[in-house]
């Protein structure tokens, strides 16, 4: 699978997970969350995308869903923190389609 993003074609796993993470941009998070069926990323969703990359980037992993919403929740406050909040904005979740979105690796035993 590829995307193709100002002219620049990215290789793109058979489900849709970036292969090279150093190719990450906004533009790319763009077109996967068309590919994950989300028209348009919020400000909410981009606050999603971005916790999940600081989490990856401090801590070489990306994060469990508990672990997520305890860090939502001290940042933005229960209402913003739960697993239903997070699925109302990520269809498939955190982990299958915030974390695609976010350019980050497919973590064990998720399609």
């Amino acid at each position: 699978m590829q995307a193709e993003v100002n002219g620049q074609i990215i290789e793109l796993s058979e489900a849709g997970w970036l292969l090279n993470l150093d190719q990450w941009s906004e533009e790319l998070a763009e077109k996967i969350a068309d590919n994950e069926n989300i028209a348009e990323l919020t400000d909410e969703h981009w606050d999603i995308i971005n916790e999940a990359r600081e989490y990856f980037v401090e801590n070489g992993k990306v994060a469990e869903p508990r672990a997520f919403s305890k860090i939502m929740k001290q940042k933005y406050g229960k209402d913003r923190s739960d697993q239903k909040y997070i699925y109302s904005l990520f269809p498939t979740g955190l982990i299958k389609c915030a974390n695609k979105i976010a350019g980050l690796p497919r973590p064990k035993g998720c399609s």
